[in-house]
Order: structure tokens, then C-alpha cells, then sequence
């Protein structure tokens, strides 16, 4: 015999105090999830010599490059940041760091030298390579498969989006 009792109290809205466990916060899962994720990466770039920060990069910057040709193509660090949702301040000693591995090049742009554009070196260019097997060692771990990885970042850029609209009208 069904519990009437007990199916209204599952259908009726949950209690502010329910709504305020840990578990039923939003932002912790994600916290959360990401601090592993950032786990999960450390073990698979470190034949790279790469962070995970420092594989974001490269990932935005092999996805600009045109290859070896003599015109490659270069991004400014502005650009750079808002890609990567990061702040000069975190992202200017992440770039000289890189810089110093020989991944990639700083130059201050000639029309603009308060400007700085960011482009591969030939080492940088080579890791993409190597680098090639990371996406699919990750999704291997997660025990997910990649429609379901799919869809998950499909429907965490969409909040991503809704988020960053709902802060553009309180930033101006």
C-alpha cells in the first residue's frame, strides 16, 4: 500500500534548510568536480611537462594555429584571458613560465605596445602531437561515455553563458 503521507511530502517544494545542504548546492558540485577533474589531469600532462592551466593555453593556442606557415597565427593576451575566463594577473606569469619552456613567444604588438601577442613556438607546435591521446585518456576515466560527456559540456557552457549574462547587466 502506497504512504500518501509520504508522496506529498516528496512532491511538495524541498525546505529552505533542505535547500541549504551542502549536497544540494550547485556550485559545490561543480567546485567540487572540478578540483578532480584538475586531479585527474595532473597524472596524464606530467609526461608533457604541462599544468593544467598551462594545457588550457595550449589548447587555445594550437586551436589559432595555422602551422608552420611563415604568417602563424598570434593572439593577444586580452583574448587569451577571456577564453580562459582568467585575469592578466594569472595569466601573465603562466604565459612567462611557458615562455621560458620554449612553448611559446611574448611580443609587445607593433601598432600597439601596450598590446601583447602570444604565438607558438616550434616546440609548442610538436606537443600538440603528444598531446594528442589527453581528451580520450580523461574520458576513459570518467567512466562516462562521449555522448554523455558531450551533452554534460553542452549543458554546463549553456549555464556558463546563463551565468556570465545574469553578471554582464551588474558589471556595467
Amino acid at each position: 500500500m502506497m504512504n500518501v503521507g509520504a508522496t506529498r511530502r516528496s512532491m511538495a517544494k524541498p525546505s529552505p534548510r533542505e535547500l541549504q545542504r551542502l549536497d544540494q548546492q550547485l556550485c559545490f558540485a561543480l567546485y567540487s568536480s572540478s578540483l578532480l577533474m584538475t586531479k585527474l589531469y595532473k597524472p596524464v600532462l606530467a609526461p608533457l611537462a604541462l599544468t593544467y592551466p598551462q594545457y588550457l593555453v595550449m589548447l587555445v593556442l594550437w586551436e589559432a594555429d595555422n602551422g608552420p606557415a611563415v604568417r602563424r597565427t598570434a593572439i593577444g593576451v586580452g583574448e587569451l584571458g577571456e577564453r580562459l575566463y582568467l585575469d592578466s594577473g594569472t595569466l601573465t606569469p603562466l604565459l612567462k613560465r611557458m615562455e621560458v619552456a620554449g612553448l611559446l613567444r611574448r611580443t609587445r604588438a607593433a601598432d600597439d605596445e601596450r598590446r601583447v601577442i602570444v604565438t607558438l613556438t616550434s616546440v609548442g607546435r610538436a606537443l600538440r602531437r603528444r598531446a594528442e591521446a589527453v581528451p580520450l585518456q580523461v574520458a576513459c576515466a570518467t567512466g562516462c561515455q562521449l555522448a554523455e560527456i558531450s551533452a554534460l559540456t553542452s549543458q554546463l557552457q549553456a549555464l556558463r553563458s546563463n551565468v556570465a549574462g545574469h553578471l554582464e547587466p551588474a558589471a556595467a
